[in-house]
């Protein structure tokens, strides 16, 4: 159901003035599309879809605190001794403000990396950017939430 935003303002003479703000509905499913290409690309070891999705000045942080940009993200993921079984996005949420989107959410991956198995239960916050080219993420983290 479209949310919509109704400001009204009194101006000195009296009048009424109503204005509306419509959801960034085909945006928000563009970035969402993203998200899930971004996910599979990484899965598959697409490196054609990751270089394109990925900014030149992309930098993600993951789990352990450790931080790669483009061409260290697109080697890791291209790395053939880590097999991604699932790679599972849910709960996202996307926010705009202006020509950049805030997409949050979680993320399950399950797969072997070197022999070992491996789990994570992520969340995730990702920052895409509208150029004139299209949309493409500039910075993304990830976390292991901490049980209390």
């Amino acid at each position: 159901m479209p949310v919509i935003l109704v400001l009204t303002f009194v101006v000195p003479n009296g009048v009424l003035l109503i204005a509306s703000a419509q959801p960034r509905s085909s945006d928000g499913n563009r970035v969402i599309a993203l998200e899930k290409k971004w996910t599979e690309a990484y899965k598959h070891r697409e490196v054609t879809i990751l270089s394109s999705l990925l900014a030149e000045d992309f930098v993600i942080t993951v789990e352990d605190g450790s931080t790669y940009g483009k061409l260290g993200y697109i080697s890791h993921s291209a790395d053939s001794s880590v097999q991604v079984e699932i790679a599972e996005l849910s709960e996202l949420k996307v926010r705009f403000h202006g020509n950049v989107a805030v997409v949050t959410g979680a993320y399950d991956e399950i797969g072997t990396s070197r022999g070992n198995r491996y789990e994570y239960r992520d969340r995730l916050t990702d920052v895409w950017l509208r150029s004139p080219n299209g949309w493409q993420v500039i910075s993304s983290h990830y976390s292991v939430p901490v049980k209390l």
